[in-house]
Order: C-alpha cells, then structure tokens, then sequence
C-alpha cells in the first residue's frame, strides 16, 4: 500500500493558517475563557462543601477548554513546522498562547481557592467523584499552588511570559529557519540546505571524511548566528532563573524534577550507575573507529552507520518504513499495530524531505479528535525509521489515555518518553534478530549501540552543558565564546574524551535547550530509555500476557510520581542502583555481542 507523505490537517480544520473554523474556534475559546473566570471567580469552596457540583462545573468547563486549546495549538504549530515562512501560523500560535495565558491566571484563581480550603475538607473532597479519580494531580495542583504569589503578581507574570519567556522561544525558531548549510557534492557543486536537510543529510553521508567536512560546514553555519543564538538562550534563562527566585528557590533543578514527578536521588543514581558502566561503552566507540579505519571517532561519527564486508546500509522508501513498523509492533501488541496502521492509513505523519521545514521530529496530540500528528523529514535512513516508530510511541501513549480525565493525561517527559522509546525497542531487537546476514546484524547491533551511547554520553553531556550553565548565567550574561567551550568541556567529560572532534555550537543547534515548556529537556530521554529497557525486559520474560500490563502503567503516568509507577507496576526501587543497572546490563549485552561479531573485520 502507499502512504501520504504529508499529513492530513484539513480533517481537524479546513483552510490551513486561514481557516474560517479555526477563527470560529477560537473566538469561541475566547468567550469560554471568560466564562471560566468569573466562574472560578464566583465558587465559594465553603458554600459548595456539601457536594461540590458547582466545582463539577468548573473542572468540566475547564477540561473542556482544555481540550479545544491543545486541539487548535496542534493545529497551528503544526503548520508553521511544515512550512517555517507561514507567517500567519506564527499569529495564530502567538494568539493561542495569550489564550493560554489568560486560562493561566483563571487557574492560578482556583488553585488559591484550593490552598484556601483546610486539609480535613479537601480530604472530604477527594473522596467524592469524579474528584476521587484525579487525586492526585489535584493534590499536586494544590501543594503547588502553596508556592504562588498574589494574584495579580501571577497575572503580571503570566502576562510578560508570551512576549518574554515564550517570545524568546519564538525567535529560535526564526532564527533556525534563517540557517542554511553550504555542502559540496560529488561533482564539486556547492548546494545549500536548510537545517533539518543538512542533519539528514550528514548523519547519512557514507565516509568519515565526509562527514568530518560537512560537520565543519555545519559548525560555520550555526558559528555564524552564535551571538543571536547566545542572546536567546541568555534571556530564556535568565527569565526562568528570576522566575524560580521569584517563586523562592534558585535551585534550577527544583522545577525540572517536580515537573517530572521525580526525586534527585533518582536523578543522581541514574547518572551515577551510568558512569560506572561507560567503560564498556567506550569499547564500543573505539571497536566502531577501528571498523571505520580511524583512529577515534568523530562527533558525528558516533550514530553514522557501519558497514563491514560488501554491506550497504538499507534505504528504506516511506512505505517500506510503514510495513516494517506495523510489522514488528505486531509481534508486540496488537493494539501498538492498529494505532500505527491508522496512523499511516489516516495521513496522521509529515514526513516529506523538502526545504522549509523545521528540523527535528515531535507527536502532537489531538484531544477533541482522539488523534495525534507526527512530524519529522523522512530521508530514507535507518535513524529515520527509528525516528518515525519513536514518535508513533507517543502517539499510542495518548491513544491509550484518551478517555482519561484531562489532569489524569497531563505525563511528565520522563514517562512521555518511556512509551517512544520502548517502541524503538521493539523494532530494533526484532531487526537483529532477524538479520539475513551477519554484516547486516553487524550493521543493526551498531545502530542499537549508537542508541544507547547517545542516551548515556550525548544526553549526558546536555544535561553537564545546561547545569555549568544555569550555573553561571546566575552570575550575568555567559558569552557564545563561553557557551561554547562549557559544551565542549561537557561532551569531553560526558564521552570520557574518547572522540577526535566535539561540537562547540551544539548549544545552537540543539532546539530542546530552548524549549520554553520543559525545562532541563534532557536527562527524560535517558530516564525514559532505561526505564523502557527495564519495562521491555520484563515484557520478555512475560510474552504475549503483557501487554495489558504495559497499557495500565501507561495509563497510571500522570496519576503517581514517577517512583510510585515503577513500584506499582514493576516492584522496582528506582532509587537504589539495582534496576538501572539491569537495564544497562541489556546494553552490554548488544555490546558483548557486536565486539564479538566484529573481531575479525580489524
């Protein structure tokens, strides 16, 4: 069958960035917002406390605003990733965070209203549904909100957010769409390529050196811009740092853990067990040089294929990539399939290769539509295959959740990225196992390998980057110069200086340093990696029986913190070192396996 490059957004509102029924909507939202304030405004908790249905009202109302808010925000940063230059996408998503904002500071009402309401009445409350279902994520809202300032301090805050804050998220993202990468092909022709074409085309190129040459074409085209890049990334956390002060913490940390539901000795034995098993990683990196005939690989030689007696790495055409993902989550879950088949049928993915497009990969969800959009560029890669089955993870992640409560739906990136990253799994433990050859298992036991070097040593050195830093910006302005040599001082720790050349302007390049939604978004790729692994382990152990298993620790994301989920539906103690090893333990295994298997080719 042949599947639609592009995706279908005319389904979800007809008309593109000009759409009559999105003007339609958010009007609509406009007066629903309203509505919602003085509602909020209006409920007495005291007056209520019998039953609270005039609270019922209010958390219907806001789940439904809720719903119609992310549905349109999908919608319109949707459009502006697949065509970076449509300026009235920008408006549109502008307009939809101001909406954003003016819900914020009707919810900042109520979350007051919720600290006002002495414990034995709030235990009362959450004893009634449909308030008992969402226990938790209201108990959350309301330890929160004993951290506010006044109201209209709140207001005031939420008001600079947009052209602050957010604004400053903005401008990355025009700046990224101004970037263009000179390459020179075989016949000496010099073509220019966006950002998004260039990663593509770089993580694919063959041979070290050329590789090596576009990375360097790369450093000068980001080099550049660095000072622009610098001034953003500088506002963005200065504006965090005087936030959390405002809030009375500077500890930079404090926020990215509680927004991920996560302890620090959780965080910190994580990072501690996978330095202590880095070594074995290491052996890896340089067994993957000496199959390239180099001495230490280079930055972008870590996830660049390897090819060893006649081999060629596998280009896979869209539908290739599509059967083969449906396939193998077959063998998995019938559930994963069926939500990938629908996906691929119902032109839910913008996957074509084409200039003018935002680089990088992200799934959005859809609510009111009970549907999610996939966007990344699709070249025909391997990586891009992962890619694409990394993203229907999330997809069925919301998919599973769909008839939950709009609190009970609200996971943290850590868990977010559990279910992508164990969909990623599936396919590639699959693929080796039923490699035709040994040079192509060769081939895809290295593919696995890079993974998981990235998730320990490139993460890693994201997460030292952003913490030297937090730190230092606390002090003023950090320079591009000096952004620079902090990360390269964090990927020479981070890959325990086992490569011949690093990535200075990584800090430019890299969009998720400047995300404005999630702070610190780094260390959940390599939580959700592990934790993947440690929940894939089991699902082998247990066959075909698991998957309802999976699918209820699914659902209980946003419902527990996140040590809470791993002793509930695993029995594991994320805070001792004993699961992550496990977890790792599974990476030495491929490695084990890959030295073995290349002994002879050096």
């Amino acid at each position: 069958m042949s599947y639609q490059l592009n995706w279908d957004m005319d389904s979800v509102f007809t008309g593109g960035s000009q759409s009559s029924e999105l003007r339609t909507k958010i009007e609509t939202l406009k007066e629903q917002i309203e509505q919602f304030h003085q509602t909020v405004e209006l409920w007495d908790p005291e007056v209520d406390r019998l039953n609270y249905n005039h609270l019922k009202e209010v958390l219907n109302l806001s789940e439904k605003i809720g719903n119609s808010l992310s549905e349109a925000m999908t919608f319109s940063r949707g459009l502006l990733s697949a065509n970076v230059r449509d300026k009235n996408a920008a408006k549109l998503t502008n307009e939809l965070s101001t909406l954003y904002s003016s819900l914020s500071n009707s919810t900042t009402v109520l979350t007051k209203k919720y600290v006002g309401i002495d414990d034995a009445d709030w235990a009362d409350l959450l004893e009634i549904e449909p308030f008992n279902a969402s226990a938790f994520p209201l108990n959350e809202q309301r330890e929160q909100g004993k951290k506010l300032l006044s109201q209209n301090e709140e207001a005031v805050i939420n008001a600079l957010t947009n052209d602050g804050f957010k604004g400053w998220g903005d401008l990355y993202n025009s700046l990224v769409a101004t970037v263009q990468v000179d390459f020179e092909n075989k016949d000496g022709k010099v073509n220019s390529y966006s950002a998004g074409q260039a990663a593509n085309l770089m993580g694919s190129a063959k041979d070290p050196e050329t590789r090596q040459k576009m990375l360097e074409k790369w450093e000068l085209a980001w080099a550049s811009k660095s000072s622009l890049f610098a001034d953003t990334l500088n506002h963005l956390a200065g504006f965090r740092l005087e936030n959390y002060k405002l809030h009375g913490t500077e500890d930079f940390m404090a926020r990215p853990l509680e927004y991920n539901r996560l302890k620090k000795e959780t965080l910190d034995i994580m990072w501690d067990t996978i330095t202590k098993n880095k070594p074995k990683v290491v052996e890896y990196l340089n067994r993957k040089a000496q199959l390239m005939g180099i001495e230490k690989l280079s930055w972008v030689d870590v996830t660049a294929p390897v090819s060893v007696g006649d081999f060629e790495p596998r280009h896979y055409s869209y539908d290739e990539a599509a059967e083969f993902i449906m396939e193998n989550f077959s063998s998995f879950s019938n559930q994963m399939q069926k939500l990938a088949k629908t996906a691929f049928e119902d032109s839910w993915i913008e996957a074509e290769d084409r200039d003018g497009k935002r680089p990088g990969g992200y799934c959005a969800n859809l609510p009111e539509s009970e549907q999610s959009r996939i966007f990344m560029t699709f070249s025909g890669s391997a990586g891009n295959v992962s890619t694409l089955a990394h993203e229907l993870g999330h997809a069925f992640h919301s998919y599973v959740m769909r008839d939950l409560p709009v609190m009970n739906r609200r996971y943290a990136m850590n868990v977010a990225e559990t279910a992508s990253t164990f969909a990623e799994l599936v396919i590639s433990d699959a693929t080796v196992r039923e490699a035709s050859s040994e040079a192509e298992k060769i081939n895809l036991l290295d593919s696995k390998n890079a993974r998981a070097a990235t998730m320990f040593m490139n993460i890693h050195s994201r997460y030292l980057f952003e913490t030297a830093f937090y730190e230092e910006r606390k002090n003023g302005i950090v320079t591009d110069d000096r952004l620079s040599e902090l990360m390269v001082d964090a990927q020479k720790e981070a890959y325990q200086d086992s490569l011949s050349t690093y990535h200075p302007t990584f800090w430019a390049s890299k969009l998720h340093f400047y995300n404005t939604g999630v702070p610190f978004y780094n260390f959940p790729y390599t939580f959700g990696f592990l934790f993947s692994l440690g929940i894939y382990a089991r699902s082998l152990e247990e066959g075909s029986g698991f998957e309802e298993k999976y699918i209820a620790l699914l659902r209980d994301t946003a419902s527990m913190t996140t040590e809470a989920l791993a002793q509930k539906h695993l029995n594991v103690d994320l805070t001792q070192p004993d699961f992550w090893q496990s977890a790792i333990d599974m990476v030495h295994t491929d490695i084990d396996e890959y030295l073995e298997l290349t002994a002879k080719y050096i």
